[in-house]
């Protein structure tokens, strides 16, 4: 089974980082609907060339999350969790606005420009000038 999941060795995160986001990330788009078999912990190691144990800290961490469900025998799934996908978007959202908030700190741009240029992006497409 092939992961279409990718490891960059030019990334200072860690490889399991990498892959927990990943998989996040996919959860969240919803190309990784509720119920997905994931590959085994073997098998995506052997993909990524990657060690086991890297992928096995990422798979106790989407766990841990709620993101994926393990159980013993049968493999890792995506979880049945409703809403769990937009909770993600959410809080992926969150993230950027956050990053933009420290951006217009650092430019020293008052809160009304902040908020008139999210209200334009809001309702266009094309980026504020």
């Amino acid at each position: 089974m092939h992961s279409s999941l990718l490891i960059s060795q030019v990334d200072a995160r860690p490889m399991y980082l990498q892959i927990t986001e990943q998989i996040r990330q996919r959860v969240a788009a919803g190309d990784w609907p509720p119920g997905k078999e994931l590959p085994s912990i073997r098998a995506l190691a052997a993909d990524l060339k990657v060690s086991v144990i890297t992928v096995k800290r990422a798979y106790l961490d989407l766990e841990a999350e709620g993101v994926i469900v393990t159980r013993h025998g049968k493999g890792s799934f995506v979880a049945d969790a409703q809403g769990l996908a937009v909770d993600m978007r959410l809080a992926q959202l969150d993230e950027h606005l956050c990053a933009a908030a420290e951006i217009a700190r650092s430019l020293a741009l008052p809160e009304q420009d902040l908020l008139d240029r999210l209200r334009h992006a809001l309702t266009t497409q094309e980026p504020a000038a």
